[in-house]
């Protein structure tokens, strides 16, 4: 190049400048523009037992193999994601967002709120675990100690050493109980907010009144992880920020957890779903926006719910602490809230019972009511109001959300049955059938399963939970995920004494990979059909949150079955079972999923 320019063109430095340009460009989008995000390692697997030779063996410049037979493309293997993306979460997915450059308000928190891909960029691949992935610790073992390399992140560890969040011990990470607020663990913080309301024996649940609780900013999810042995299910929630992995760890350990975050959408979650809401130093400014975020918690509580606050500015002198108190103090009283506990370094508020005080207020009093055509229970993709949600006549009567207390309440018809037009026959009917499906499934799992092999379920189409309701004996908690297209039956889940989420199974869940023992599918798949979504995308989405040697009960339509059992060598799953129903034209299929490590992942083992 220096004895061309010497030629005297002065040009030609201009144009190699272009082509390096254009050359960058080229690369920029093939990187960041690309659809296919598999490598090439990743279709050489090393399968736990089985003989992989032939895959290694097959054409390593295809991403996708298939097979033609008579009823047309079956799938022969997917590749396998990088090893980066061993916890993708795609909807939550921070790179995604960079690429799309998408324009987000990071003081709104916008940045933690779902933004799904586009079909074109979604990851076609089956997500690796990390190497040396072993089988989680069984519950309730797994309430207290994890496998270090399932979870290979420790900077938690080091960074809230002083709260006894978790700790490294050897191969393992241990979870002392510990919290920003509770340091010495949480079963004593939790002993003494049930004193703090006078409930008996220090017992949270208060004869089993309080049952469904929300944990804002949960950590590692102690808190409710130790309600449980109090007979309290708490959906723990954070998103993934700072403190990444919060919620992989909580549910690694067994513990019921979701992400979100309070940002600008609504809580998946329908209007009085929770008897008690939390936040234990969340770092929550709770009183941005004319307190939309503190209105979203009002939303989800019921008549006469709880808000535990702990944090500095319940106890603080210091001049901003103290604002802040009295801010927000006031605030919760034109809210109609009343304190009901103050010790230390907490406050307890409580919800009014009925409509009484919110229909006192002066004239323009902020926040205002919500409209009357305002659905509360709309959820999904639907933004936050800055607004009082009023309680229905029935509860407003009843001075009260009229359920009985648990356990009584998982059977008892829920008073919101009306609202769908279910009668208490068709109630009682649909928990007896699952009753007695539940029975057969367990039948069919037992050769497979001993009692403790499942803990975190998932039922994909919750209806009115008797699914769940019928797991009650045994040592499991599900998610029951009602989709957003169809009834929003999720309020009599809540009413139950159950728990989970509104969501749409044409994109993917808010979980880490490798998060769920068992998958309840009953007609979902049909269902995504039926709306033009993907069946392979759902099937690699749950072969994503499936644990290894995880099991999945698929109840579809014949046609459904026989399209899955075409997938079942390349997603790497095993049929258990499959039987006809004596109920319906369904039939059940029963599949496990394999552990399988990449060949890298070997290697780095050996």
């Amino acid at each position: 190049m220096r004895g061309r320019t010497e030629g005297g063109n002065k040009k030609k430095p201009v144009i190699v400048l272009l082509c390096v340009a254009a050359v960058v460009l080229v690369f920029v989008y093939l990187f960041f523009g690309s659809t296919s995000h598999a490598i090439e390692y990743g279709r050489k697997l090393g399968l736990g037992g089985d003989n992989d030779d032939a895959t290694k063996k097959e054409d390593a410049s295809t991403s996708f193999y298939v097979d033609d037979d008579a009823n047309g493309f079956t799938p022969r293997s997917f590749p396998v994601c990088d090893d980066r993306h061993s916890e993708l979460i795609p909807c939550l997915d921070r790179n995604l967002i960079y690429q799309m450059r998408l324009k987000l308000d990071l003081s709104l928190m916008e940045h933690y709120e779902r933004h799904c891909p586009p079909p074109e960029r979604r990851f076609n691949c089956l997500i690796p675990p990390p190497p040396g992935y072993k089988v989680p610790i069984k519950w309730p073992k797994s309430r207290d100690e994890v496998w270090k390399v399932n979870i290979p992140h420790t900077h938690l560890a080091h960074e809230k050493s002083d709260q006894n969040w978790m700790v490294v011990k050897g191969d393992k990470i241990n979870f002392p109980g510990g919290g920003t607020h509770f340091h010495y663990g949480a079963d004593k913080y939790i002993a003494s907010m049930a004193n703090m309301l006078n409930f008996p024996k220090n017992i949270l649940n208060n004869g089993g009144r309080l049952r469904t609780f929300l944990d804002v900013g949960c950590g590692v999810a102690s808190f409710g992880g130790y309600l449980l042995a109090s007979d309290i299910m708490t959906m723990s929630l954070a998103p993934n920020d700072v403190h990444q992995n919060q919620i992989q760890f909580a549910l690694e350990r067994g513990i019921p957890a979701y992400l979100g975050v309070l940002g600008t959408k609504r809580l998946p979650y329908p209007s009085r779903s929770f008897e008690l809401a939390h936040c234990s130093r969340c770092r929550i400014d709770w009183l941005q926006r004319d307190g939309i975020l503190l209105l979203e918690l009002d939303r989800v509580l019921r008549p006469g719910g709880y808000f535990a606050y702990s944090s500095p500015e319940a106890y603080a002198q210091d001049e901003e602490d103290l604002r802040i108190w009295r801010e927000m103090s006031a605030l919760v009283e034109r809210m109609c809230w009343t304190i009901a506990a103050k010790r230390n370094q907490t406050v307890i508020w409580q919800k009014p019972m009925t409509n009484d005080c919110y229909q006192e207020r002066e004239p323009g009093t902020q926040p205002p009511l919500c409209n009357s055509d305002s659905d509360p229970d709309a959820v999904y993709g639907v933004n936050m109001e800055a607004c009082i949600t009023q309680y229905s006549d029935h509860d407003h009567k009843t001075k009260g959300s009229g359920l009985s207390p648990w356990p009584a309440r998982l059977t008892s018809p829920p008073p919101r049955l009306a609202d769908f037009g279910y009668s208490t026959d068709m109630f009682e009917k649909d928990t007896e059938t699952w009753k007695q499906r539940v029975d057969a499934y367990w039948d069919l799992l037992s050769p497979a399963i001993q009692s403790d092999t499942v803990r975190n379920i998932m039922d994909m189409k919750a209806n009115m939970g008797s699914f769940a309701a019928a797991l009650n004996d045994k040592d499991v908690w599900v998610m029951n995920v009602v989709p957003e297209d169809g009834p929003n039956t999720l309020k009599l889940i809540y009413d139950r004494g159950l728990m989970g989420a509104v969501h749409s199974w044409c994109e993917a869940f808010s979980t880490y990979p490798r998060t769920y023992d068992l998958l309840h599918a009953w007609d979902i798949i049909s269902d995504i059909k039926k709306r033009g979504c993907s069946a392979e995308d759902l099937l690699l989405e749950m072969d994503r949150i499936l644990r290894p040697s995880g099991f999945i009960l698929i109840r579809d339509t014949q046609s459904v079955v026989d399209l899955v059992k075409k997938y079942l060598k390349a997603l790497h799953w095993e049929a258990v079972d499959t039987k006809a129903t004596s109920d319906s034209d369904n039939v059940i299929l029963i599949v496990q999923k394999k552990l399988w490590l990449t060949s890298e992942s070997l290697r780095d083992l050996e």
